[in-house]
This record gives C-alpha cells, structure tokens and sequence, in this order.
C-alpha cells in the first residue's frame, strides 16, 4: 500500500460528510490497510474510518478536528487498531504513488500550462462556466467526449493532447493558483496559464489495431528478462503503431486483453515484432533485428516473482516472500537477468536497447525511437494519446509494496557484480550504460 499518514480524529455529520469521496461499509472485516488500499486505488488523497466498520474517501477533510478519545472504536477486522467513533472519523493522508496521485474523482490531474498560441485551434471546444469548479468543467468536457479538461479562469476549453499543447512542458503550479468561483479549495488557473484534468473520455485516435497488409519481411524481436515490462512495452507498440505485436509463446490470458497477434504463429509476418524471453544463440539469430528491454533487475526480480505466484498483474503472498521460494528464486534467476542481456549483445543482428526506467520517465521520445526503429511512420498525435492511456491493463498497481527490503546482503553482493557487467557490455559497443539507478546506494 502507498504510505499513509495518521493525521487526527476528526467530526463527522451524517448531513455534512467530513470526505465526501465513495464510501463502503463492512460489519465484520473492515481493517485500516483495506479502507486505505480502497481509497487510494480509486486516486483520493484521505482516508477516514468510522465506526468500526465504515470507510470514507476524500480529497479533502471538511471538518473540525475532535478529541483523540473520541475515536474509541476498534476495527472490526482487526482488534489492534482504532477505526474512529459513533459520528467520529479516524483520517490518514495517503501518500500516493506518482501515477495514483491527484486524481480528482475520475479525472486526473496532469498540471498547469502556459496558454498555448492559438488557443481556439489547440483547444476546439470552449464556454464560459458560472460559478467555475473543477467538476463542472470535467463533466462539460466528458459529456463532449473530450480527454482533457482545461480550467481557464471562468473559462472551459476540452480537447485532446496534440503538438499545439502536448502537456510536456508542465509549468509551476503556484502560477495556476487562482481560486475557482464555485469551489474555495480548488485551483481554476486564469488566461495565461491554464489548469490541465484529463477525464475518463478514452482518447481513440491510437486505438485502431490491425494486422500488417503485406507480410513483413524482417522478424523483429520485443526480447527481454521475465518481469522486465515486456507485456507494457506491447500496449505501447500496438497503440503507437497501429498494428499487433506478436508472440513467441502463446498466452490465452493476453489473446483474451486484446492482444490479438498472440494467436499467430510467431513467424506468420503479420505483426511488427514478436515477444521473446528466450536467451539461447540458436532463438535469437532466429530474428533480423531486435529492440532489447532492460530493467533494473532488483525491480525485475520481484515483478517476475510476483507474476509466477499472483499472476499477470497480482501479487505474491507474504508467505512466497517469507519463505525460502524467494532465496532460491533470486539465485537461479538474477544471473539469467544478466546472460539474457549479454546473450541479445552477442548474438543479437542490429539491436536497439530501451532501458525500461527510460521508457516510464520520457515515454514520448523513447517510443518515438522504437517506432523509427521499427521503420514506420511516426504519428505525434498517436504517440500523444497513447501517453494519455500509457498504463493498459498491464501494471500492477502501485499499492502493494513490501514492507521491508527482500534482499540480503549477500544477494545484493552478487546482483551488484551483475549489474557492473551488463553495464560495461553496454559500454563496449557504444551504446549508454545501465541507468545509475541501477546501483544501490
């Protein structure tokens, strides 16, 4: 779960709720991690628990705070905690992870932006709102099938993402500071710099999917380690490209999220590349060129661990962790993280490194390049809806975190000496390092 903050017992009114988010009741198994998880799953910033059983959500505490005594009532799941009181809420602040944080309701909040040049072209819908708030515009542009929402003042523009106003050069947002009409906690920007929600409006200007028209003559590899991002990197491909990837293996569970190329044989030719997490010389000269995924194996490690014990975007148990499947795991997998590489630079023909730290932190250009690596054409627009919608279903959240450090010393050690290899195999052929995250501090 994202860390959260144990900020006080506050009054609550069944007329005038102190967090007026979604809400859920459980009479005999409410916990304070399961009201927390809820909440901060669907982007609020608080958590409160009421009465033993009931959990409130919110994006802000409207009430005064009563005394600590008050909140008196243990959890009904769990007797070591207090769950607040009869009209008496026991608040958390959450601590988002990046992606999960500031959302409004549905809509996300993604900055504030200087007003772009030519306002009516970047931004093709607009209308002056009475009493202003972030909710009014968000339900104007959502209702005109818009995915950004713009607050302007006492203004609302809806549109989408395009090089006129791509959202990649964020502004401060004290410059946005600028109280709505209709709402005192809300920011509503003014007519230079504008307020920037997107809604739950699906952008389809990139989800139109086929396979090639004519046979490709070129297999292209997606290669990478297990746990590497590989999955995420193929919603990526399909929606920047427009065609299917494809797969070595076949995944039903994959085929039944959409990916359609999976039921191919992997040489059929119909889609742009094929994933593969094969190593051996002979599967990898199979393929005329290839775009490599390296992720930090630490990371990699454990996403792979938590796919073979909870699934494609599940969890393993506590038990896995605590047990000695985790040991055994790291030993026999964190030396294949480094020969897979090692393995894709050695025998690879033409290979493009992506660096999945790289992908996640500047998706636009990153993708941009394997496109171009791919040989076909580069739409700015595709690549900008698909930053809109970057994460699929393909992502764990980012909820779950272990409580504490998996690795030993000892297993650090050797990953340690791993990473340093690729690190200077990478070098060897001209081409960056592992990003310097890589390294434990």
């Amino acid at each position: 779960m994202a860390k959260a903050k144990y900020i006080g017992c506050y009054v609550d009114n069944t007329q005038k709720r102190a967090l007026r988010g979604v809400s859920f009741f459980d009479y005999k198994k409410m916990t304070v991690f399961r009201c927390q998880d809820n909440c901060a799953e669907r982007g609020y910033m608080y958590a409160g628990l009421e009465f033993g059983a009931e959990c409130y959500c919110g994006h802000k505490v409207q009430a005064p705070n009563a005394s600590e005594s008050e909140c008196n009532m243990e959890c009904k799941g769990e007797r070591s905690n207090l769950c607040g009181g009869a009209n008496r809420l026991s608040i958390y602040r959450l601590e988002l992870s990046q992606e999960s944080a500031r959302r409004y309701g549905s809509a996300i909040f993604k900055g504030c932006f200087r007003r772009p040049d030519n306002v009516t072209v970047a931004l093709p819908f607009s209308a002056v709102v009475q009493n202003m708030s972030v909710d009014k515009c968000v339900d104007m542009c959502t209702e005109r099938d818009k995915s950004l929402a713009v607050l302007a003042g006492d203004r609302c523009h809806c549109g989408f993402p395009t090089p006129r106003f791509s959202l990649h050069e964020p502004e401060d947002e004290d410059l946005c500071l600028h109280r709505c009409h209709g709402e005192e906690f809300e920011s509503c920007g003014n007519d230079e710099y504008f307020v920037v929600y997107q809604t739950q409006v699906q952008d389809n200007r990139c989800m139109d999917r086929h396979f090639l028209s004519t046979r490709a003559k070129q297999l292209v590899a997606l290669a990478s380690f297990p746990g590497a991002g590989n999955t995420w990197a193929r919603h990526l491909i399909e929606l920047a490209t427009g065609f299917y990837t494809g797969s070595y293996y076949f995944d039903g569970s994959l085929y039944n999220k959409g990916f359609k190329g999976e039921r191919d044989h992997w040489r059929s030719g119909r889609t742009v590349c094929i994933k593969t997490h094969e190593s051996g010389r002979k599967e990898i000269e199979a393929f005329d060129s290839s775009i490599l995924m390296i992720r930090n194996p630490y990371k990699a490690l454990m996403a792979e661990f938590n796919r073979k014990y909870g699934g494609h975007i599940g969890f393993a148990s506590q038990a896995h962790w605590g047990g000695k499947e985790w040991p055994e795991f790291v030993k026999n997998y964190a030396p294949w993280w480094a020969s897979h590489t090692l393995d894709w630079l050695t025998y690879g023909k033409n290979v493009h490194v992506v660096h999945f730290e790289n992908l996640k932190r500047d998706l636009f250009s990153q993708l941009k390049g394997m496109v171009q690596f791919l040989k076909l054409r580069v739409s700015e627009d595709r690549l900008l809806c698909v930053e809109g919608q970057k994460d699929g279903n393909f992502k764990r959240s980012g909820l779950r975190k272990l409580e504490y450090d998996p690795y030993t010393p000892d297993m650090r050690a050797s990953i340690s000496e791993l990473i340093r290899t690729v690190d200077s195999a990478l070098k060897k052929r001209n081409m960056s390092g592992v990003p310097e995250d890589y390294m434990p501090r």
